[in-house]
């Protein structure tokens, strides 16, 4: 099929293919975030595990997210390198990248796999697993069956942005839906009726994972623009640069959120030792497993903002390379608007609605305790997610149009300068409280730069549409 075929993204109106693209891709990641969560709401509504295996599934989160970092920096870096190559016209050059993305795909998954399960206790000590026994336990068996189903993890994940960019948008959606369907039928049948466990929610994972990763491959063959030909798989070492390159932004954005993670999971297990309540062994979990709740809330407004973003890509790297300013910068404009629309509801919800949102996650099985810093950490650790969201859409739009040193500076500031400094320094002054608004202080200081960069990015808009 010749390359016209993507043209439209030229000429269609930008609200439509902002929403054509964009809501297969925000109910992706979406249906991708549930796996996690859908894990953790059975496992914390089973009472024999309860706030244990909460705290376990914190610790493994971060596991999983480095996973996904590579694996969204291999997709999300081919989906661009794709876009730019079919507006340039070049649609030989977006096939080799295909062909080389799925071959680091298969490598770097393999290579992960291979560390999780030489490291394990390492790894689980390092995010804070062994703030008591039961939750180490839990940890162990949850994190082995998970590192098992990352090849297949990956592979679907790094395969969702390529299928986007190969037009297909609604399949990209519909294989990870299918997966994750699997994944909320199995896991009540393993955790309750099986009694497996942190083991069977773990399985239930990796079935739906497996799922999603051998629909994405059915569909390599039958691919509608950009169909790799056995040629295209031998490992170009430029076009690899390249596309990771395009993707780093992608990787560092979800790399230095584990950074974090891993910070504010230790601070947790620190401070709440000395706490008068927490400091009790009974109740040494529930900091660490209330935070994990609350990020995973978070994750589910950050997916629709991701995806939203994500969604802009194809159709930014098209227009930027065709020289149609006009319609990335109307685009740009949709998209912060929408991004701060998304952000407002989650902010209702946390700020308004945190006893309905504990609830969800077992909140009648456990102590008082429970509750009141649920509620605590709803409202303080997501004061500013309105914020939030702004940023998260302006470092992946500044990606989309290929600035790249910009995007990342932001990122790494956002993540690692003030995501992992303050989650170390306020709790010094602050205790538990001084973990929790870690998040918003960041944001806020985040978001002066933000602005600074959408102010030029308009500025030059503006002036290069003139």
């Amino acid at each position: 099929m010749e390359n016209n075929s993507n043209q439209y993204l030229g000429t269609e109106p930008v609200g439509r293919l902002m929403r054509q693209y964009a809501v297969p891709c925000i109910i992706s990641l979406l249906v991708g975030a549930l796996y996690n969560i859908v894990d953790q709401i059975f496992i914390a509504n089973a009472s024999y595990l309860g706030s244990y295996g909460n705290a376990a599934n914190t610790v493994v989160f971060p596991l999983t997210v480095v996973a996904l970092a590579i694996a969204v920096m291999i997709g999300d870096g081919c989906c661009a390198f794709v876009s730019i190559s079919l507006g340039k016209g070049t649609e030989k050059s977006a096939k080799k990248s295909v062909g080389n993305a799925i071959i680091m795909s298969i490598i770097s998954s393999l290579f992960l796999t291979a560390v999780y399960l030489i490291f394990q206790v390492q790894i689980i000590a390092m995010f804070g697993g062994t703030v008591n026994e039961e939750t180490f336990a839990c940890s162990r068996e949850y994190f082995f069956y998970i590192s098992l189903g990352i090849p297949f993890y990956m592979f679907g994940q790094a395969m969702n942005p390529i299928i986007r960019a190969d037009g297909a948008p609604r399949f990209a959606m519909a294989f990870t839906l299918a997966g994750a369907a699997a994944n909320i039928i199995l896991d009540p049948v393993f955790i309750f009726i099986f009694k497996w466990g942190m083991m069977g929610a773990a399985v239930a994972t990796v079935f739906g994972q497996i799922i999603t990763a051998v629909l994405s491959v059915l569909y390599i063959f039958h691919m509608k623009v950009i169909r790799p030909s056995a040629d295209d798989f031998r490992i170009n070492t430029q076009i690899c640069g390249r596309t990771l390159l395009l993707g780093i932004t992608s990787f560092l954005s979800q790399i230095s959120l584990v950074a974090a993670m891993a910070a504010i999971n230790n601070m947790l297990r620190k401070y709440g030792s000395i706490d008068t309540v927490f400091s009790q062994p009974q109740y040494a979990q529930i900091p660490m497993a209330v935070v994990g709740i609350v990020m995973k809330f978070f994750q589910i407004v950050i997916s629709v903002v991701v995806g939203t973003a994500a969604g802009c890509i194809p159709i930014v790297g098209f227009n930027m390379r065709a020289e149609k300013r006009s319609r990335v910068r109307e685009l740009f404009t949709k998209l912060l608007v929408s991004e701060t629309l998304v952000g407002l509801i989650g902010f209702i919800l946390a700020e308004f609605f945190p006893n309905q949102l504990i609830s969800i996650f077992g909140a009648a099985n456990e102590s008082s305790y429970y509750t009141d810093f649920a509620i605590k950490a709803f409202r303080i650790y997501l004061c500013m997610i309105i914020l939030a969201c702004i940023n998260k859409a302006c470092f992946i739009f500044l990606q989309a149009m290929g600035k790249a040193a910009e995007s990342t500076a932001l990122s790494m500031i956002r993540e690692v300068v003030f995501g992992v400094g303050f989650a170390i320094l306020l709790p010094v002054f602050m205790g538990l409280d001084g973990v929790l608004l870690s998040m918003p202080v960041s944001d806020i200081l985040t978001f002066i730069a933000a602005a600074v960069l959408i102010c030029k990015t308009y500025k030059n808009l503006n002036k290069e549409g003139a």
